[in-house]
């Protein structure tokens, strides 16, 4: 049963709890056509750096209540638990790039779909020739052993806007700030505490809590934390955290002694920073301090939420800021149209038609691993991709089809998965810009992979989408040698990849949101696996289908 929420939609809530803000606001705007807010005196930051952050939705008053004078520039801001589209993240560093600032810096909370979306964002941006630095904020101190994806960003994370933001006022350049955020972040811990779970809208709690009990270090998007203690009076709770982030046996522990033994406590920042929904329950935030370091969160902001309330009147004003420009795209070598254009609809058709079907059946193999939406955020690119298809026939050349397939799942997929998808197909499609015969084909495949990894810090057996997609291009390796068989090779990679997305259930999970997990070893698939192996049959089917 899905929990009540106050909403006038699913599917519009986070739209409006930004554009809600804005209103009551009168230091924002937003970004035309993007989920972006930006402060309303931009133009005053001619010749300093930007500071952009953001994330999913559902963490407030994070991640909009930080931008002002002092603090943040701007955030992106995705749907609930959602990492922010690669378009409205570039869009964000157009815009202040536009304004006259000498560069930007992205802060990012380690999470696998934050750090390929704006990573992507990064590399795009630079392309522009825009100067674009990136820091990824792990603060969490829940885990005694680390693992290779790294400690979660948590509410720590709003230190580093306020020190990063006092640097950037002071008109301290990019490199100079980065280099001390950087190290600000590395003195810094976080544990949460919770007395009860959360709900995505339209969804249902993520775990369940008995009366007696409270769960300790969990995540901010409603993950299972490290272990499940009794309920106790506040003090005994409190004590049971700090013992467990300053124990030398922790992993990701703060190199501080415990409470009580002369450590002295320089400033005490209490409030709402960053939430999880309507979860009830405590962060603690650790970070060690010096003169310097002090003077900078001390520091004047006019953000809202550190708090400063606005003071004049807010109704009828308009604050929008007009999109920036984008680059001109090159013109289609190969017009669109013809029987290669057909039989192309016609494999992205039952594609779509595979995901959609299996949209139940990923949710439920994702609510044991994740927040229970792999089908749906499938489903969505399903969806997205029939209505592009309604628009008219896509492209003949198979490069300008993935081309445009990632720029489309980028902005409508969403998630990890739109992330890691959009990267595969830009890199694939570069091979097919010159050849397109079988080993141009394989060629693709080894592009594709490899640029998922880069980013995606995944590999084979880590328990991913990314070991179905392996599996598959291990066989079609076979495409490089003369007089491969199509059909034959295609097959034997399919079937891989499906035993490969079985195999899965017996992987511990290495990567991604499930490696998180106390209980790592799950007994079910990975849904994305499950999914990438299920698009590589439908290919197959329509191809065996055609005779091509």
């Amino acid at each position: 049963m899905t929990s009540k929420k106050l909403l006038n939609s699913v599917a519009g809530c986070a739209d409006d709890a930004l554009a809600g803000l804005v209103a009551c606001d009168p230091n924002l705007q937003l970004l035309q056509g993007h989920r972006v807010a930006l402060r309303s005196d931009l133009d005053s930051l001619k010749g300093r750096v930007a500071l952009l952050s953001g994330g999913g939705s559902g963490h407030e008053p994070a991640h909009a209540g930080f931008i002002g004078k002092g603090m943040l520039t701007g955030v992106i801001a995705g749907a609930v638990f959602t990492s922010p589209a690669v378009g409205s993240i570039l869009a964000a560093i157009r815009a202040v790039a536009q304004a006259g600032t000498v560069g930007t810096l992205l802060i990012v909370k380690n999470y696998t779909g934050d750090r390929l979306n704006f990573g992507l964002a990064r590399e795009q941006a630079q392309a522009e020739g825009i100067p674009v630095e990136m820091v990824v904020i792990g603060d969490d101190s829940a885990f005694t052993v680390l693992k290779k994806a790294g400690r979660r960003g948590l509410c720590g994370t709003v230190l580093i806007h306020k020190v990063a933001g006092a640097l950037a006022e002071a008109g301290v350049g990019l490199e100079e700030i980065t280099k001390r955020v950087s190290a600000v972040a590395k003195a810094m811990g976080t544990l949460g505490v919770s007395l009860s779970s959360c709900s995505v809208p339209g969804s249902r709690p993520t775990f369940e809590l008995s009366a007696d009990e409270l769960e300790l270090g969990l995540g901010i998007h409603g993950e299972a934390g490290v272990r499940r203690i009794k309920m106790a009076a506040a003090d005994e709770i409190v004590a049971l955290m700090l013992d467990h982030m300053t124990n030398p046996s922790n992993a990701s522990h703060v190199p501080v002694q415990s409470e009580g033994r002369g450590v002295k406590i320089a400033r005490a920042l209490v409030g709402i920073f960053m939430s999880a929904l309507e979860m009830p329950g405590i962060s603690l935030t650790l970070l060690l301090v010096d003169e310097p370091l002090l003077k900078l969160i001390d520091a004047e902001t006019s953000a809202s939420a550190w708090p400063n309330v606005a003071k004049v009147p807010v109704t009828g004003r308009k604050r929008s800021r007009a999109a920036p420009t984008e680059p001109l795209e090159a013109p289609e070598s190969t017009a669109a149209g013809g029987l290669a254009s057909k039989q192309m609809a016609l494999v992205l058709e039952r594609v779509c038609a595979a995901l959609l079907g299996l949209e139940e059946h990923l949710n439920a193999l994702d609510r044991a691993a994740g927040d229970g939406d792999c089908g749906t955020t499938h489903s969505r690119a399903a969806r997205a991709i029939q209505g592009w298809l309604k628009e008219g026939p896509p492209p003949a050349s198979p490069a300008q089809l993935l081309s445009k397939l990632s720029l489309l799942l980028l902005e409508k997929m969403g998630g990890s998965s739109g992330a890691l998808y959009g990267l595969f197909l830009t890199a694939a499609a570069q091979p097919l810009k010159a050849k397109t015969d079988l080993p141009a084909w394989s060629a693709a495949m080894d592009a594709g992979l490899e640029a998922m990894q880069k980013y995606g810090k995944a590999a084979p057996g880590d328990r991913t989408m990314l070991d179905s997609l392996w599996a598959a291009g291990q066989e079609l390796q076979a495409w490089k040698s003369p007089g491969a068989d199509l059909f034959q090779i295609l097959t034997k990679a399919v079937k891989s990849a499906e035993a490969a997305a079985e195999a899965t259930k017996d992987m511990e999970a290495g990567a991604g949101r499930a490696s998180y997990i106390s209980s790592a070893r799950l007994d079910q698939p990975d849904p994305g696996a499950v999914a990438a192996a299920a698009i590589l049959r439908a290919i197959l089917e329509v191809l065996q289908s055609q005779g091509v």
